[in-house]
């Protein structure tokens, strides 16, 4: 039976402990008991981990043999900003696809309601990819920035710079990707109703490679989703 991942909260040496909300849901809601075995992600890896201690806000581990963990693909997102609840259903989805870093970006047009909350929001989504990375056995989350606007991005150094975009390129995502192999890669998702042509051109001028995900207009979301897809596709 494969055993539950669980990210830990404080390691030391062979010990390991899950703490206050993160230990509650262990403790109240998945009735964790003295002895039961999970599996404990920490900076140097996972390993086996036995419930030695059960308290209130607090679930103590002895830590044993290391276990494999799921691949983590060299792939930063940087996702324009849109509605809330969608963003945090990519952000969940592109975690357990492999996604190793996220990158809020206010773009022209993001809705200006949603770059004044993006800030105080931003832990928030840390929370969902650490629950996402857990429950499809990650090793860790991915990290997740702070907001940034589009010109702060434009010339980020990355081995492999992808924009996608609707109507602006004739290679697919799936060609783009055909010398990644080894290298990093930074793909950018519009908000909303796109990007604008300044920003098409503002890419172009930067070097980005303009690239296609099909002849269909897909949501902001379902972008992103379709992307790292097709990402670990090409790349495991």
């Amino acid at each position: 039976m494969t055993r539950r991942r669980w990210i830990a909260d404080e390691v030391s040496a062979s010990r390991a402990a899950l703490v206050g909300a993160h230990a509650e849901h262990l403790s109240r809601v998945l009735r964790a008991r003295v002895g039961q075995e999970f599996d404990i992600s920490t900076d140097h890896g996972v390993r086996r981990g036995r419930i030695t201690s059960i308290h209130e806000g607090r679930i103590e581990f002895e830590l044993g043999e290391e276990v494999p963990a799921a691949t983590e693909l060299p792939v930063t997102l940087a996702l324009s900003m849109f509605k809330f609840d969608r963003m945090e259903w990519a952000i969940e989805k592109c975690t357990e696809l492999g996604v190793k870093k996220i990158v809020p970006v206010i773009a022209s047009r993001t809705e200006a309601h949603l770059a004044a909350a993006a800030t105080k929001r931003a832990e928030r989504w840390r929370r969902i990819a650490r629950q996402a990375a857990e429950q499809s056995r990650r090793a860790h989350p991915p990290d997740i920035s702070e907001p940034l606007k589009l010109s702060k991005i434009l010339g980020t150094e990355s081995a492999l710079r992808i924009v996608l975009a609707e109507f602006n390129a004739s290679t697919s995502l799936k060609d783009a990707l055909q010398n990644a192999q080894g290298r990093s890669i930074l793909i950018a998702i519009g908000p909303e109703g796109g990007w604008t042509d300044a920003e098409h051109q503002a890419f172009t001028e930067a070097g980005w490679i303009a690239a296609s995900l099909g002849g269909t207009i897909l949501r902001a979301e379902t972008a992103a989703m379709a992307a790292m897809a097709v990402v670990a596709a090409e790349l495991e």
